[in-house]
C-alpha cells in the first residue's frame, strides 16, 4: 500500500468542523505531525481538494485525543489549525468549538466510559491549559445527537453539550492583560490586548471607519482595512510577549459595536485573515470578558447586567451567542473565574484518512 491509513472520526463541534484522532495514532514530532496533517486536510489548495479540508478556516481543523494524567481531567484535547492554502500548521491556539465535540468523540472513541442520562466529561486543553467541564447527553450509554437546542451558524438542531471554561486567564501569555494596560495605542488605534481563553486585540468598529454591522463577505472584501488591522495586530503580539505573529493565527482581532439586534454588544471576529462567519468559543470568552472589565475600549458600548455570573448575549455576523461569565470587580482589577456556553455536536463520518507514504509511513 502506498498511503498510510490513519482512524478517524469526522465531526462538527459547534461552527467548525474537522477530523477527531487518537494523538496515539499520530507521529510525535510536530513537525513531522504538521505535514500529516497538511496532507490530510489538502492545505495548498482553495479547496483543499486533495483532503477532507473544506476551502475555510472553520473547516481546516483538527482535535487530537488521548486520555489525561492531569489529576482533573479525564481526557487530553491537542488542537491544530491548518492554513486553507498556505501549507501551515498552528498548534498555539485551541478552539473553543471544535471542542464541543471532544467528550462525544472521546466517548465514541473509547477514551471514556459513557453513563445513562448524561456523562461529564472534563477536558483539558493541551495547547493553552485550560480546563473545561462538557456535559454530553447519553440516553441508555450511548451519544445523542438529536435535540431541540438551536445555535446560530448551524441549521436545524441538536442535543446540547454544556461547556463550563475554568482556568482560561492567561493561558497564553501569562496575564489577563499581557501589555500591562487597559487600553494601548498602536498606529492611532485604541485597542484592548486581553487573554481570556485566546489572546486578542481588540478595538471599536468605528476606529476603523466600520460600523461594526457589516456582513464577514462585506468585511473581507475590504482588503485596506484588513491591512490596517493586520499591522496593528502584529505589533500588537510583540507587546503581548507572543514574539512575531505574522505567521500565527494568535493574537485573533475582534472589533466591537454597540448593540443594534437586542444584544449586549455587536462583534466581530477574525481568524486573524479572514472574518469569522459566526464567533468563536475562545473569543467569546475573551469578548465579554472585555466588555464587563471597566476602562477598556468596550467601556460606554453595553448596558451591563448588574450581577455575577452575568449574562452576555454577542450579537456575531450570523446571529447570537451567549456567554455566561462569573466575575468580580475588584480593587485590582477585574477576576474572570469562569465561562459557560452551550453548543452542539454532530458526528458526521467515521473510518480511515488516507496520507501518502512519503509524507509519513505510519504507526507500525
Amino acid at each position: 500500500m502506498t498511503q498510510a491509513s490513519i482512524p478517524f472520526l469526522f465531526m462538527r463541534g459547534g461552527t467548525s468542523r474537522g477530523p477527531y484522532l487518537s494523538r496515539a495514532d499520530l507521529p510525535e514530532d510536530l513537525d513531522l505531525l504538521a505535514e500529516v496533517l497538511i496532507a490530510m486536510v489538502g492545505s495548498g489548495h482553495p479547496l483543499n481538494i486533495d483532503g477532507i479540508g473544506g476551502g475555510a478556516a472553520v473547516t481546516t481543523k483538527v482535535a487530537m485525543l488521548s486520555k489525561s494524567e492531569d489529576d482533573w481531567a479525564d481526557i487530553d484535547y491537542f488542537f491544530a489549525q491548518v492554513s486553507v492554502e498556505d501549507q501551515l500548521v498552528d498548534f498555539k491556539p485551541t478552539c473553543g468549538n471544535i471542542l464541543s465535540g471532544v467528550g462525544p468523540a472521546a466517548i465514541e472513541m473509547g477514551l471514556i466510559d459513557a453513563t445513562d442520562g448524561e456523562t461529564a466529561v472534563n477536558i483539558r486543553a493541551v495547547n493553552t491549559g485550560a480546563k473545561v467541564a462538557a456535559l454530553v447527553q447519553t440516553p441508555r450509554g450511548l451519544v445523542n445527537y438529536e435535540g431541540e437546542t438551536q445555535i446560530d451558524g448551524v441549521p436545524g438542531s441538536a442535543a446540547p453539550v454544556a461547556l463550563q471554561f475554568m482556568e482560561t486567564v492567561g493561558g497564553a501569555t501569562g496575564a489577563f492583560l499581557p501589555t500591562g494596560n487597559l487600553v494601548d495605542d498602536i498606529d492611532a488605534i485604541a485597542v484592548t490586548c486581553m487573554d481570556v481563553a485566546m489572546p486578542m486585540v481588540i478595538a471599536r468598529a468605528d476606529s476603523f471607519g466600520l460600523t461594526g454591522y457589516e456582513s464577514a463577505a462585506e468585511l473581507d472584501e475590504n482588503r485596506d482595512f484588513f491591512a490596517r488591522m493586520e499591522a496593528v495586530r502584529i505589533k500588537a503580539g510583540e507587546m503581548m510577549g507572543l514574539g512575531d505573529v505574522s505567521q500565527s493565527v494568535m493574537p485573533k482581532f475582534g472589533l466591537l459595536a454597540p448593540p443594534k439586534q437586542g444584544g449586549t454588544v455587536a462583534a466581530r471576529y477574525f481568524m486573524p485573515w479572514k472574518t469569522h462567519p459566526t464567533m468563536a468559543v475562545t473569543g467569546a470568552q475573551c469578548l465579554a470578558s472585555c466588555v464587563l472589565t471597566p476602562g477598556t475600549v468596550a467601556s460606554g458600548l453595553a448596558q451591563l447586567p448588574n450581577e455575577s455570573p452575568a449574562p452576555i448575549t454577542l450579537e456575531h455576523a450570523s446571529g447570537l451567542i451567549d456567554v455566561l461569565v462569573d466575575y468580580d470587580n475588584t480593587e485590582n482589577g477585574t477576576v474572570i473565574k469562569s465561562a459557560g456556553l452551550v453548543r452542539t455536536a454532530r458526528k458526521l463520518a467515521a473510518g480511515e484518512v488516507f496520507v501518502p507514504k512519503s509524507v509519513w509511513e505510519g504507526r507500525a
